[in-house]
């Protein structure tokens, strides 16, 4: 009897065991509350709320399953990362959760094969970060007279971060003042970035051929566990 009992403990824990690895071991998008309703998915995670590194993944669903297309080493805020929610502007932290990707655009023409629509940064292009301003969290051009130019960035001066970038979208749609503007994935510049996700220029141009507005690509920030795990979104 104590025999079948020790059988029966062991089976379970197997069981157990086999319940939970599938799940342990599934892609990181099966994983994740949300991953847009589309058919890919970026995924950009730091270790921990603190960090100002970590990783970019860039993720196909193809038969049901989640696969990788590329990845890469990927830079977050000076001050690490935020819930998005609870960001306020100037902080230099990098808001988590899932955004979808208005548009791309740059100061250098369009990598071949980019399919997303692509804005070409010019000297007239202003990114408008005033909270007194209608235009606030938008590209304006040229920068309207209710947008002051020291609440805003000038485009075209970014000439690294800003040969190629995707516009993220929080804090887009309806935008709530103090929360922050001008959040997007560009190429890196020296350090951290002022709230942006930056990866190197290969890896941005890798991203723009390979994004399809038509599979609806969304992005997803987060930590690998903790209150902004990226699997909460």
């Amino acid at each position: 009897m104590r025999k079948i009992a020790l059988l029966c403990s062991v089976l379970f824990v197997v069981a157990a065991t086999a319940a939970v690895a599938p799940v342990r071991d599934a892609p990181l998008p099966d994983r994740m509350a949300d991953t847009g309703g589309g058919r890919q998915l970026i995924t950009a995670v730091a270790p921990e709320a603190g960090s100002t590194t970590g990783r970019l993944t860039w993720w196909d669903r193809r038969a049901g399953t989640w696969v990788v297309a590329g990845s890469s080493e990927a830079r977050f805020g000076a001050n690490g990362l935020v819930e998005g929610e609870a960001r306020k502007q100037g902080t230099n932290t990098t808001p988590t959760g899932l955004y979808d990707l208005p548009f791309a655009f740059g100061i250098e023409p369009r990598p071949l094969g980019t399919e997303f629509s692509y804005r070409r940064v010019t000297e007239q292009s202003w990114w408008c970060q005033d909270n007194a301003s209608r235009q606030y969290n938008r590209w304006v051009e040229p920068l309207p007279a209710d947008c002051a130019a020291d609440e805003s960035e000038h485009m075209i001066a970014y000439g690294a971060q800003y040969a190629h970038g995707l516009v993220i979208g929080f804090n887009y749609a309806e935008p709530v003042r103090g929360r922050g503007a001008g959040i997007f994935l560009h190429v890196n510049g020296r350090d951290a970035t002022a709230g942006c996700v930056s990866v190197p220029e290969w890896a941005m141009k890798a991203v723009l051929r390979w994004a399809d507005p038509e599979l609806r690509p969304h992005i997803a920030v987060g930590t690998s566990s903790g209150p902004t795990a990226i699997t909460r979104y």
